[in-house]
């Protein structure tokens, strides 16, 4: 899963697909790279981001699901969003799956629009907003609390008739860098879900902090810890860099012949 940002302020991203030429570029490049999905959003959820109002979300991602869709009629567009307007427009638009960080705790009308629209369902596990989820730390058992949290989440969704549904343990959000590192470690108990499991390391600050560097240089840490991940079971990389990433899915998987 490639990912597209159009947001002045994200913590790698920011601010670079503002544009037709550049929005156009990145889509064609990472899909060349061998993506499966083009994730785009507008609202940035790094740590303590700020609000953003559901209109200028709106005006944001809108024109750019347009043009995506218009150009690559083929693809298939996620849209990462935790309100239900902006989801769905976005699949009235042409989107094809919406990728919430809140699993549908920060709009109590995302699980109905989902389940009414029809379409794959990406849920995260946080805590609180992008605003306060690092004052959201403690747990007492960290990969249990994040298996009843899906498990509660999974119920209510297939309570309402959503059918296609993948986890996201939510890398960096609501959890220290050392919880980071326990959740990457357990990640395959993620697995008695039976759900398809994205994880998403791409240049956080879990890597670049442990290796005292900078989300511009942690490249090589992310395809690290990437894959560690395919090995204990991950699905879908949802990543900044494509190409890397097929990469290490190739590798991985020679594992297994």
């Amino acid at each position: 899963m490639g990912i597209l940002n159009v947001t002045p302020d994200s913590f790698y991203d920011g601010g670079r697909f503002r544009n037709t030429s550049s929005v156009m570029r990145q889509v064609d490049q990472m899909l060349e790279e061998g993506a499966t999905f083009i994730d785009v959003g507008a609202y940035s959820s790094k740590p303590n981001a700020d609000d953003v109002s559901e209109t200028e979300e709106l005006q944001r991602i809108l024109p750019v699901v347009d043009l995506i869709i218009k150009n690559f009629p083929e693809i298939l567009l996620s849209v990462d969003t935790f309100r239900s307007e902006v989801a769905k427009q976005c699949i009235d638009a042409g989107a094809s799956l919406i990728n919430d960080i809140s699993a549908g705790h920060l709009d109590k009308n995302m699980l109905k629009t989902v389940a009414k629209l029809k379409v794959p369902y990406i849920m995260m596990h946080m805590r609180g907003t992008p605003k306060t989820m690092q004052q959201q730390t403690h747990y007492k058992n960290l990969v249990k609390e994040i298996l009843f949290y899906f498990s509660e989440r999974i119920e209510k969704a297939r309570a309402l008739g959503i059918v296609d549904l993948i986890i996201d343990p939510g890398f960096g959000f609501a959890k220290t860098l050392e919880q980071n590192y326990e959740l990457l470690n357990k990640l395959e108990l993620l697995n008695i879900t039976d759900l398809p499991l994205l994880v998403g390391m791409s240049r956080k600050s879990m890597i670049y902090k442990t290796l005292d560097t900078s989300a511009e240089h942690a490249l090589n840490g992310t395809t690290v810890l990437n894959t560690i991940a395919l090995q204990k079971g991950a699905h879908i990389l949802r990543v900044h860099d494509v190409k890397e990433a097929v990469e290490s899915i190739k590798l991985t998987n020679m594992l297994s012949c």
